[in-house]
């Protein structure tokens, strides 16, 4: 398996605290969240490499942080050769330009960069073993009016049926926590999607579409979750690992 850490934004709705910072090299407790979600990673055995997508502004901010971390697996930075929120390739985008560049044909996880999160991935990955399909990672914010800011999910018995991205009328309050896992025989679909025009901006676009076509698995988490788009969600974290 391999891992994509999603670290190309521009986060333009945190400046100025990220005009020159990257959002995932903002620090939590003492650590940048990229720090956070590295460590939930290296818990997961099959992982080979980990790949850190990013932008040509923030390439060597990446790359100076990498020089001081240490770390258990392979980590490689990848520059998605964009330099403004206007030409960003999207989440997705990221994913297929990766999947190109370095000919990836192993298992994939895809991890939103300026996501800080309590659950275990060793056990989503030994749920996506057993599943052998396409899952994606829920938490229920249990509040419609909060629905609204997040790709929502509607599933039965466990498998997806719906997906929208930040919904007027949410149907339900499960939201994406940015975190796929995706097998081998995917990263043709991800292909395809991009080739026939599909919008690259969001992986929860590509979520509605692939639901369609494969089964989608969902794993809910009740574990704490943070999901750093803004100033008040970065002290709320601060808060909480400082007190951890």
């Amino acid at each position: 398996m391999d891992a994509i850490i999603l670290a190309a934004g521009y986060a333009t709705r945190l400046y100025p605290l990220t005009e020159n910072t990257p959002k995932p090299l903002l620090n939590v407790a003492g650590k940048p969240i990229i720090g956070h979600i590295i460590k939930k990673l290296e818990a997961i055995n099959e992982i080979d490499k980990i790949y850190i997508v990013t932008n040509d502004k923030f390439e060597q901010h990446f790359k100076k942080w990498l020089g001081n971390f240490d770390t258990q697996k392979p980590i490689e930075i990848i520059n998605d050769g964009t330099k403004s929120n206007e030409d960003r390739l999207g989440a997705l985008g990221d994913v297929h330009h990766i999947i190109n560049q370095k000919n990836l044909d192993n298992d994939i996880i895809v991890v939103a960069g300026d996501n800080l999160f309590e659950l275990s991935l060793s056990d989503v990955s030994i749920f996506f073993r057993k599943r052998k399909s396409n899952v994606i990672v829920l938490h229920d914010v249990k509040d419609l009016e909060l629905a609204k800011h997040y790709g929502i999910v509607e599933v039965e018995n466990n498998i997806v049926v719906n997906f929208e991205e930040k919904p007027l009328a949410p149907k339900s309050t499960l939201a994406s926590t940015g975190i796929y896992l995706f097998p081998r025989r995917t990263l043709s679909l991800i292909k395809k999607y991009i080739a026939q025009g599909n919008n690259p901006d969001k992986t929860g676009n590509f979520i509605e579409w692939l639901h369609k076509r494969e089964k989608v698995y969902s794993y809910t988490t009740d574990k704490k979750w943070y999901d750093i788009g803004n100033m008040e969600q970065l002290e709320k974290a601060n808060k909480y690992y400082r007190e951890k």
